[in-house]
């Protein structure tokens, strides 16, 4: 029997207000939105008319899953970013919003060869090369599994013959000198790791999320073996927690590493930190 979507929807929206779920109305119109195989943004339309009996139950499945706190990325296998539709696991971290921020300074200034370290979905990488037609890249992770989702991805985008990627712990297969370096690694300490939430701390890889201690590791190993891959006159972009701005910045300072400055995100927190050779 067919049941009318605009009641499908208010269930849905209470099932998850009840799970705790801080954007019922959001969640459950994308969820809508993928069992009825439309887009986003055609869901008001949808609303007056019935969903089949498939279409319910995979529509009611999806709010179950989404009320266990699996994460919508997760659940429909996609998330946007940077204006392009990146394939997403729990191999892989989620790519968020902020890091756009990350993309938009390294496409402020010219390259030719770009490496990201800790690639995970590819979702950078592949940003920098999709709006760079004539540059080329390397994706760095040690995960076999999340190289496997970027090299989807960057077949997806049709990026592949100018996309490499290759397994190693941070630096120590990378071969060659890149003229901007960018990374978004894993950077909450053990202490914080329990005040994530649900969606954060049960699905996706801790791996990608803390590298444990005071979650400054991974900055150290990658300014430890960045002068053997920075070009001369190249850039360093990192990612950071919006406590870590003056650690991270010491850390590249003693490397060598100068011009060194902090980018904002729109929320006003400490965000990227820049540096050059």
């Amino acid at each position: 029997m067919a049941e009318r979507a605009s009641r499908l929807l208010a269930e849905a929206v209470r099932a998850l207000r009840a799970a705790g779920i801080d954007t019922p109305e959001r969640d459950a119109r994308r969820l809508l939105a993928h069992a009825a195989g439309v887009a986003p943004d055609r869901v008001t339309l949808l609303l007056s008319e019935d969903l089949v009996d498939d279409q319910a139950d995979a529509f009611r499945g999806l709010v179950a899953r989404r009320a266990a706190r699996e994460p919508v990325s997760q659940i429909l296998g996609r998330r946007e970013f940077f204006g392009l539709s990146f394939c997403v696991t729990r191999d892989t971290l989620d790519p968020r919003p902020e890091t756009e921020l990350l993309v938009e300074a390294a496409l402020a200034r010219p390259f030719q060869r770009v490496l990201d370290l800790g690639t995970g979905t590819g979702c950078i990488l592949l940003s920098c090369l999709f709006h760079r037609p004539a540059a080329q890249g390397v994706g760095v992770d040690v995960s076999p599994a999340a190289l496997q989702v970027a090299r989807k991805n960057a077949a997806a985008l049709g990026l592949s013959d100018r996309a490499e990627f290759v397994q190693s712990d941070w630096l120590t297969n990378v071969q060659g000198r890149f003229d901007l370096v960018v990374s978004n690694p894993p950077y909450i300490s053990l202490d914080e790791m329990a005040r994530l939430s649900p969606e954060v701390r049960e699905w996706e890889p801790h791996l990608a999320l803390t590298p444990g201690g005071d979650g400054l590791e991974a900055y150290r190993a990658i300014a430890a073996g960045i002068g053997r891959v920075l070009a001369p006159g190249g850039r360093v972009l990192l990612e950071i927690g919006p406590t870590q701005a003056a650690d991270v910045c010491r850390i590249l300072a003693d490397a060598d590493l100068h011009g060194i400055e902090v980018l904002r995100d729109l929320d006003g927190r400490d965000r990227v930190v820049c540096a050059q050779s």
